[in-house]
């Protein structure tokens, strides 16, 4: 179901709690949100649709894919950068993101998995995890 952004500072600086295998709904949420915003929008994660779980859907080129409990476990070259956020008003903001970065997060049915992404999936998954720990650009 698509659900309302939220756009409150102080609720989306709030850290997210664990996924577990209850939150398969919200994931469903969260993806039919992002599909439904996809023209301004390449990335969310669960606090912006409300809900404070370790969840993050996004475009893996051409891809949608969503992650449970995603964690950065490995980062190289860093660069500087703008973005936007749908949550947010207001322009691009600076921020320092990594070239490529290994993950590690669990799937749907809660198997762990561990992959490198490099490019612009790299920087959305950054993004994403950073409203995961109450970051905001």
């Amino acid at each position: 179901m698509i659900k309302e952004l939220i756009h409150d500072p102080i609720l989306l600086a709030r850290k997210s709690e664990v996924a577990t295998k209850e939150d398969l709904q919200v994931a469903q949420d969260l993806l039919d949100t992002l599909v439904a915003n996809k023209d301004g929008c390449v990335g969310m994660a669960a606090n912006m649709i409300g809900v404070h779980k370790r969840i993050i859907a996004f475009d893996n080129d051409g891809k949608y894919m969503v992650m449970f409990n995603p964690q950065i476990i490995k980062k190289s070259e860093p660069y500087e950068t703008e973005e936007c956020c749908l949550s947010l008003l207001g322009g691009p903001r600076k921020c320092k993101r990594y070239k490529s970065i290994k993950v590690q997060w669990q799937t749907s049915e809660m198997q762990t998995r561990i992959k490198t992404f490099t490019g612009f999936p790299a920087q959305i998954i950054q993004h994403e995890i950073d409203h995961c720990e109450g970051t905001l650009i």
